[in-house]
């Protein structure tokens, strides 16, 4: 199959930032990064999966690669190389579940954005969030309730199952 530079190109453009952040979060190795992003979008671009479910898969597909690269490096793992390991897929999944929340954030309206990141984020009160924002407090909880329902249908929309 000859490889088409140009969609190769498009999909390092559009995803590599999110890769690398995904992938420095889980090895903080430079070389390792670019290598791992370099083949999680080869992947991608020879299984060709849908369009709607694009940055899901390459997130699954980097997060397969770091913990093949983990087991390849210890074939004979020891008793504390196995709980490095374990450690390392436990960090690696709450980088990748931050870097997912982080973009459905950034598709939620912007009052209901600040609403999500002062109550959950700052965990801050409702009546704390009521001052910072200048909002009557019944406000906050209306928009609080249709932040968090609007995050479901963004993640859900991500391809983000849990």
């Amino acid at each position: 199959m000859p490889l088409d530079d140009e969609a190769v190109a498009e999909i390092y453009r559009e995803h590599g930032p999110m890769l690398r952040r995904v992938v420095w979060r889980a090895t903080s190795d430079p070389n390792r990064v670019e290598d791992i992003v370099q083949e999680v979008i080869l992947r991608v671009w020879k299984q060709a999966p849908a369009a709607d479910n694009l940055r899901a898969y390459l997130i699954t597909t980097a997060r397969h690669l770091i913990v093949d690269q983990h087991r390849a490096a210890g074939r004979r793992p020891q008793q504390t190389q196995l709980v490095e390991v374990a450690e390392a897929d436990v960090a690696l999944d709450r980088a990748l579940d931050q870097v997912l929340v982080e973009e459905a954030l950034g598709r939620l309206q912007t009052n209901h954005r600040d609403i999500v990141r002062c109550l959950y984020y700052e965990r801050l009160t409702v009546a704390e969030t009521s001052d910072r924002v200048g909002i009557p407090e019944g406000t906050v909880k209306s928009r609080a309730y249709y932040a968090v329902r609007n995050l479901r249908v963004i993640l859900d929309e991500m391809g983000v199952t849990r």
